[in-house]
């Protein structure tokens, strides 16, 4: 490829662009995956280190969570935490890790940080709300192709092609 400086606008324009759009293919949910994987890392961290305190709240948990034992729920959390980061960073089952990271976090908001208003200081429902909407792009377009599920699937891909073929 000649350098920028020798090329026309319009040329340099779309090869910029063109790069730009190559690094987007990865480089957004990467980022979005990490920072949310060193989040629940650390939730998870403090749940597996700490005191069981959901049995305080478990009347503000919405249904069919407030019927579920506290300490089966607070496993099921920190289990959720922890696995779901690593699966996070590795890029692996992450629609699914997703949708269960959104599901423990939609209920923290309404026992937990529903009521105290938006701010992070009062223990508000700004950082949930930040998680659900760094999750939608993961649950609608994966981990990107940096990750184990796109690599998974461009080998299934290919595998299917090689199977057609013969």
């Amino acid at each position: 490829m000649s350098s920028l400086s020798n090329m026309c606008v319009p040329c340099a324009t779309r090869a910029v662009f063109g790069f730009l759009n190559r690094i987007g293919e990865f480089m957004p949910q990467l980022g979005l995956r990490l920072l949310l994987a060193c989040e629940f890392w650390e939730s998870g961290v403090e749940k597996y280190r700490g005191e069981n305190w959901f049995a305080d709240i478990m009347d503000r948990f919405p249904f069919p969570f407030d019927v579920i034992p506290a300490d089966i729920s607070w496993f099921i959390s920190t289990q959720s935490e922890l696995i779901g980061a690593v699966a996070l960073v590795i890029g692996l089952g992450t629609r699914l890790v997703s949708v269960t990271l959104v599901i423990v976090t939609v209920v923290a908001w309404v026992s937990v940080h529903a009521g105290n208003g938006y701010n992070v200081c009062d223990n508000g429902f700004k950082l949930p709300l930040m998680y659900l909407v760094m999750l939608l792009p993961l649950i609608f377009s994966g981990p990107g192709k940096l990750g184990l599920d796109h690599l998974v699937a461009r080998r299934a891909l290919s595998a299917r092609g090689r199977q057609s073929d013969a």
